[in-house]
């Protein structure tokens, strides 16, 4: 007679204890976490944007800072004029200087879109920052579902490999029957083919996890102290996510930006004041006439003011332009806090489903455990048959597989909960890796004069 005592009550022990894989090499979900926001290369590229979009400051400064460039020539003119030859050679060296000093606040204008286009780079980081680590969190909970999902078909596969064997030896006995031996050898095969979708499963995720991670999985735990970060209410998850998600703050920074190109694209119509000047020495020389070598040195100021008249209808084009463009914006941003409303109720609503289904499913496991010991029993008596036992493992390994998935659910869901309300970040989290910001890189651009090619 085939014994549970030690097999399934192990195997059921270890479901209740959730996900604790912890060992003297455990890699705990904080110390993946870390390691996937040092080394994923999608939030480098996100910071390496940031300083991308801060050069643009600089460059649309430049409009209105001093142009200076040095300027060389050399000629040599020859000819000929009533039967007489002439050569004239000349050279001249000198700077050159231009400025304009007034253009009705267009260079203003674009320097704040910049800024404003640098703040959205910025919470484009921040998103990239959650995506990554939202889902090295899915990747790692995946490793620990799936590495429990092999573990209890492995476990199921050796119950019915004694259950084939169980009715084998009754059916040489004479208390079963073939049919008892092909119904016990059908669940054994479809055992087989879903450890073996489990093990592949595994395999799946374990490549996940070093896409996202950067190496592979050991003795994985997924304790995680969340400390303040999940909300007590669906109310108070919504207004921190109206205040702190990086897809609404960013949409918020494109109408400013959207703004800021409206009022440049109406300082076109306004006039422009321009300062040039030019000094330094020029030499001539007349070899064929006897005018000789001269040499001058001087310069030259101008000021030029202009206003535009008529250009084809640009200008208006680019107002309309600039104006539909600000009407994008708001539309979009509206459409971003929508969409984050209905995902953080969303996220929310898979938090309480899973912290639901896990206490279900353990009162299941619970009861599953008993009522197959309780079958087995009846059957070996004849009571029950095969078929009994079967039905009932089946649905005992329903509600495990159910525990299992749910407390991996749920954690996903607490993450997925946080990052909507915009605090999955290296530092709401607290772990333990510097922050890659671009703020430092911004001022320095901001401050700078000087024509350096990078900066560290």
């Amino acid at each position: 007679m085939f014994s549970i005592t030690g097999m399934r009550a192990g195997m059921t022990a270890v479901v209740l204890l959730g996900f604790s894989m912890s060992g003297a090499n455990a890699e705990s979900l904080k110390a993946a976490l870390t390691a996937a926001y040092a080394n994923n290369p999608a939030v480098r590229s996100a910071l390496v944007s940031v300083k991308v979009a801060a050069e643009t400051i600089a460059l649309q400064k430049a409009a209105t800072r001093p142009q200076v460039g040095a300027a060389a020539s050399v000629t040599d003119a020859f000819g000929q004029s009533a039967g007489f030859g002439f050569n004239q050679q000349a050279a001249s060296l000198g700077l050159n200087y231009s400025q304009t000093l007034f253009d009705s606040n267009k260079t203003n204008a674009n320097v704040e879109q910049a800024r404003a286009q640098v703040q959205v780079a910025n919470q484009s980081l921040r998103s990239a920052e959650a995506t990554v680590l939202l889902n090295a969190v899915s990747a790692y909970m995946n490793v620990i579902l799936n590495t429990q999902l092999v573990k209890l078909r492995s476990d199921s596969v050796t119950f019915y490999q004694s259950q084939v064997k169980a009715a084998q030896d009754r059916e040489n006995i004479g208390e079963g029957t073939k049919i008892d031996v092909a119904q016990a050898q059908a669940s054994l095969a479809s055992g087989i083919a879903l450890q073996k979708a489990a093990i592949a499963a595994l395999q799946t995720a374990q490549a996940s996890y070093v896409q996202w991670v950067g190496h592979k999985p050991s003795n994985l735990s997924s304790d995680f102290d969340f400390g303040g970060l999940i909300p007590a209410t669906v109310d108070r998850a919504v207004a921190l996510a109206n205040a702190y998600n990086p897809s609404i703050l960013g949409a918020s920074a494109s109408i400013r930006a959207a703004q800021a190109a409206l009022d440049a694209a109406n300082s076109g119509f306004g006039p422009t004041v321009a300062v040039t000047g030019s000094l330094g020495p020029s030499f001539t020389s007349n070899v064929t006439t006897a005018v000789g070598d001269s040499m001058t040195v001087g310069g030259e100021v101008g000021l030029s003011v202009s206003v535009p008249i008529y250009a084809g209808g640009a200008l208006g084009a680019a107002t309309r332009q600039a104006n539909n463009s600000l009407i994008v914006s708001q539309l979009n941003a509206q459409s971003a806090v929508l969409e984050i409303n209905d995902l953080v109720v969303t996220s929310w609503s898979q938090l309480q489903n899973a912290v639901a289904q896990i206490e279900s499913a353990k009162s299941a496991v619970d009861a599953g455990q008993l009522a197959l010991e309780g079958v087995i029993q009846e059957r070996d008596v004849g009571q029950k048959t095969t078929l009994d036992v079967l039905n009932q493992e089946a649905t005992l390994e329903t509600s495990q597989e159910l525990l299992v998935t749910s407390n991996a659910n749920k954690v996903i869901a607490a993450f997925s909960l946080v990052a909507s309300t915009g605090r999955m970040s290296p530092i709401d989290l607290r772990l333990p890796t510097p922050v890659k910001s671009a703020v430092a890189y911004t001022q320095k651009v901001e401050d700078t004069w000087e024509e350096v090619r990078s900066f560290k």
